[in-house]
């Protein structure tokens, strides 16, 4: 058994929400990565811009490292922005800008974890000043988390687009079964919520 490496086991979780997050784009419309799902308008594409922001600030500017540094941010990431503006695209926004960024945003971000230690301390602008003081090993799994939440949300989105699932290309963690099977599944806990809900 090889001795463990904390920061690798944390990148590894990390990378693979991020791959999932953005294979979520794959093979769909422009219309269907951008159409709103929910009442709060939750879309594939917005997703991930939100997505790359969240990598931008926690691994740029809290350690000293802003990604932005010498050129102008894009408007939705301005402190000015209007509330919600990282988690849509734009008509002029492509598909491409957006995952591209979300790309460097993953470079940069290795590079801040390559570079230093676990228990550096940074500085989150955005947070209340009494706690904006913490470390790079706590914003590391709070960006995890943040990231595998968000990549649950494109899993709901993108099955309600088209009925894909999985976890990850080539892996997709399901149960083995056909449309008629899962149509079967379905219709059972239909019932069985039902069956509940009249017994109250």
């Amino acid at each position: 058994m090889t001795a463990p490496d904390p920061k690798a086991d944390l990148l590894r979780y990390l990378q693979d929400a991020r791959d999932a997050l953005l294979w979520k784009l794959d093979g769909l419309s422009e219309y269907d990565i951008r159409r709103p799902l929910t009442p709060t308008g939750t879309n594939l594409l917005g997703l991930v811009k939100h997505a790359a922001g969240v990598e931008l600030g926690y691994f740029g500017d809290t350690f000293g490292r802003p990604f932005f540094a010498e050129d102008p941010p894009p408007w939705w990431y301005t402190q000015d922005a209007e509330p919600n503006a990282d988690m849509w695209a734009t008509p002029d926004e492509s598909r491409e800008d957006i995952a591209g960024l979300y790309r460097r945003a993953w470079e940069h971000a290795d590079g801040t974890i390559a570079a230093l230690p676990l228990d550096v301390t940074g500085h989150v602008p955005w947070w209340p000043e009494e706690r904006r003081e913490t470390t790079l090993h706590h914003i590391l799994v709070r960006v995890i988390a943040d990231t595998s939440r968000h990549a649950g949300h494109a899993d709901i989105v993108r099955e309600l687009i088209d009925g894909a699932v999985g976890l990850t290309q080539g892996k997709d963690s399901m149960p083995p079964g056909d449309r008629a099977m899962w149509e079967a599944y379905r219709h059972r806990l239909e019932a069985a919520a039902r069956a509940a809900d009249e017994a109250v």
